[in-house]
């Protein structure tokens, strides 16, 4: 489901071996790279693809290397030689432009082979089952855009989507990190452009809701933090949200583990949990008004209900009966939209404010 990337412009540290081992042990399960980034020094990717597919090989990750025309051969690999490339841990080519449909069906019976998802067209589909592509092996790779307000559009995304499923295709699209962004201008690597400065989980979420199968982080890294959410995410189906606190006295109300309510409501996220607590007398204070991401307690005001614990999914106005005790973190808002009915979630205090 979810895959990283790991470029070549640099020979393969330590560092980041060990951080290819705990992205498998998170549950990524395949590596993105490319041999045709222009800032790159061609002549030094044939040992260190061979380096990489070493560490793909170790971890049991797929690796897919985007090539485009002689970009193999630049690199002392040959197209007509795809039993040295399996060899070496590459399991996968995207292939771009200058690449022949009829090459692309041939080695799809070799291996898998990833299409520009955005320029297939019907004749190309066509022509691949002229040439008896292998269908099964073929999937539609979106592009990554490093360049801000180049992004795909959102119903463009989805509508192609939906058309390559007709097709039959396994879908990828990519989500920008949140360290180590990809030079030369540090801006993000999102497949759409509403995702280039939001949370690299929320936007993962949001490509699974929209017809694609693989994501791939962009960036060459993600931050500890975000490696942790997406480890709560794969392991164990739950959303972790950092908050500041704002009352301290009922941390322990809303600090920890919830559900969101299987009755999902429109405007909040309801904890399930919350009223089955030992809750002391609440009285009312910090009534101020509900931006989104909001954490609350209802205070004694709001009778049976006071204990009840929200997160508010919109703005609201501030309510007497409502105490505001927590703010989710900024960067950790998009993540609020995909609570769905009855998921878990954790609100854990941001440590980077304590």
């Amino acid at each position: 489901m979810f895959g990283f990337s790991i470029f070549m412009n640099q020979p393969l540290s330590n560092e980041k071996k060990s951080y290819i081992e705990k992205m498998k042990t998170i549950g990524f399960t395949g590596i993105f790279t490319s041999l045709h980034i222009p800032e790159d020094d061609a002549t030094t990717y044939y040992s260190r693809l061979i380096e990489l597919g070493k560490e793909a090989k170790k971890n049991n990750l797929n690796l897919m290397v985007d090539i485009s025309g002689d970009a193999l051969s630049k690199a002392g690999f040959s197209i007509d030689r795809l039993d040295e490339l399996k060899h070496i841990g590459v399991t996968g080519l995207r292939m771009d432009y200058h690449i022949s449909n009829d090459i692309i069906a041939k080695c799809s019976h070799h291996m898998t082979v990833g299409l520009n998802a955005s320029t297939i067209t019907q004749q190309d589909i066509d022509e691949l089952r002229h040439f008896n592509a292998n269908f099964s092996q073929l999937e539609a790779w979106h592009n990554y855009y490093p360049r801000p307000e180049t992004g795909l559009d959102k119903t463009w995304y989805v509508e192609k989507n939906q058309w390559l499923k007709e097709g039959g295709f396994t879908i990828q699209g990519f989500v920008p990190g949140d360290d180590d962004l990809r030079g030369p201008l540090y801006a993000g690597l999102p497949t759409l452009e509403e995702h280039r400065y939001l949370h690299p989980l929320a936007n993962a979420l949001s490509l699974l809701g929209s017809y694609t199968d693989l994501v791939y982080i962009g960036d060459g890294g993600l931050s500890e933090v975000t490696q942790s959410q997406f480890k709560e995410f794969l392991q164990n189906d739950t959303l972790t949200l950092h908050v500041d606190t704002i009352d301290e006295k009922f941390s322990s109300l809303f600090l920890g583990q919830h559900h969101n309510r299987q009755d999902e409501a429109r405007d909040v996220i309801r904890s399930a949990n919350a009223r089955f607590k030992q809750i002391p007398d609440i009285p009312p204070k910090k009534i101020l008004p509900r931006s989104k991401g909001s954490v609350t307690l209802d205070n004694h005001e709001y009778l049976r209900y006071m204990g009840e614990l929200q997160i508010t999914k919109t703005n609201l106005p501030k309510d007497g009966k409502v105490n505001v005790v927590a703010h989710v973190i900024e960067k950790d808002i998009p993540l609020i939209d995909h609570i769905k009915a009855g998921m878990s979630y954790e609100l854990r205090k941001d440590d980077d404010n304590e």
